[in-house]
């Protein structure tokens, strides 16, 4: 089996899976995290390794459906594991596919998963998915999912909460869109893994301050 048949029978999947999410978690995210990790890859030279490219791509391809905030079925879970055993891929790259998909989530990190024993494919895969999270489509992912959820959009009385836990970071109880900037987007350019990614960061992460700077003034009737 060529790989290239078994990368169109993942997006085939992708778009099946991700039918249904809103803008900020359909199929076009993962597309996009897909293309930013293989740049990543090959901006930090793990390109040369085939078998690495192919861990990389169907990560990032992958990596949110079954997505805890879209579960629909206690089975989702459990949609990519068969999915790689059906195609009767290596074990040994199923794990490790497996494994960065797991461990790759902001949750994983709060809770003190840093990933430092994934290999540098966990690094690129995790780095594109955090660039898609910030940036000028970070920003209009973030509008997406809180009007999908009927979220306040800002309220000055509700601050950024600052203990953020595992569970109280996934619960988002009270929690306005705008927050969710000062509790998430605006800390992962330092939570980068790679050098080519901390480089991507620093443009869109500037653009968040300068996009949340004109936001006050204008709530604030300043501008």
């Amino acid at each position: 089996m060529g790989n290239r048949e078994l990368i169109l029978r993942a997006e085939e999947l992708v778009e099946s899976a991700m039918r249904g999410n809103d803008a900020s978690h359909d199929a076009a995210h993962a597309f996009r995290v897909r293309d930013l990790a293989l740049s990543l890859a090959r901006e930090e030279d793990i390109s040369d390794s085939p078998e690495s490219m192919l861990i990389v791509e169907l990560a990032a391809l992958l990596h949110d459906i079954g997505d805890y905030k879209y579960m629909r079925d206690p089975s989702d879970g459990k949609i990519v594991e068969e999915f790689l055993v059906k195609e009767g891929l290596d074990a040994n790259i199923s794990t490790k596919i497996l494994s960065i998909i797991k461990g790759m989530g902001f949750k994983e990190e709060v809770s003190g998963l840093t990933g430092t024993n994934h290999g540098p494919e966990f690094g690129v895969v995790q780095d594109a998915d955090r660039l898609d999270a910030i940036g000028a489509i970070g920003i209009a992912r973030c509008l997406t999912f809180g009007g999908s959820r009927n979220s306040i959009l800002h309220d000055p009385k509700i601050k950024p909460r600052t203990d953020l836990s595992k569970e109280n970071y996934m619960s988002k109880d009270q929690q306005t869109t705008i927050n969710h900037f000062h509790e998430k987007l605006l800390k992962l350019k330092e939570l980068m893994k790679t050098k080519a990614g901390k480089r991507r960061a620093e443009k869109r992460h500037k653009f968040m301050e300068e996009f949340l700077e004109e936001f006050y003034e204008e709530w604030d009737g300043r501008a």
